[in-house]
């Protein structure tokens, strides 16, 4: 799935006409139902944004507090990382250090790790409040 570039895009705004091709315009279908519905990471990390408030791990107000989940997840999933380098506490603390820092001044973070073929671990964290490069976009609601 991570292959399939296009499920990583939301749609065009442009609809297909009636003289598009039928393969553009199925294709088109079958995207509206994928962008929303897939857990597979967007081509930008603000996009989350956008997906369903279901693919929603979790909210903090503080950055801080988005560290320590972030430090929670690869602490769990260290063990089944590919690389031997990202497995060290070190390293993790390091990823975390630098996620905190982002995030104060309202950027995004995006890490991702091979935990063996052809399984593939995701983690972002998004500010929203509002998102520095598309404030444009409304923070998705929780609940």
């Amino acid at each position: 799935m991570y292959d399939k570039e296009s499920v990583r895009r939301p749609l065009p705004a442009e609809e297909p006409t009636s003289t598009s091709p039928s393969d553009v315009v199925e294709r088109r279908r079958e995207a509206a139902v994928e962008w929303r519905g897939t857990e597979v990471p967007p081509i930008e990390t603000v996009l989350w944004l956008v997906k369903p408030p279901a693919r929603i791990r979790g909210t903090w107000e503080e950055p801080e507090e988005a560290g320590e989940w972030l430090g929670r997840q690869l602490t769990e999933y260290a063990p089944r990382f590919a690389s031997a380098r990202d497995r060290s506490a070190e390293r993790s603390a390091a990823y975390v250090a630098s996620a905190v820092e982002r995030l104060t001044w309202g950027g995004d973070v995006s890490l991702g790790f091979y935990l063996g073929r052809p399984l593939f671990l995701f983690l972002a964290l998004v500010t929203c409040s509002p998102n520095r490069t598309r404030p444009d976009l409304p923070c998705p609601a929780t609940g």
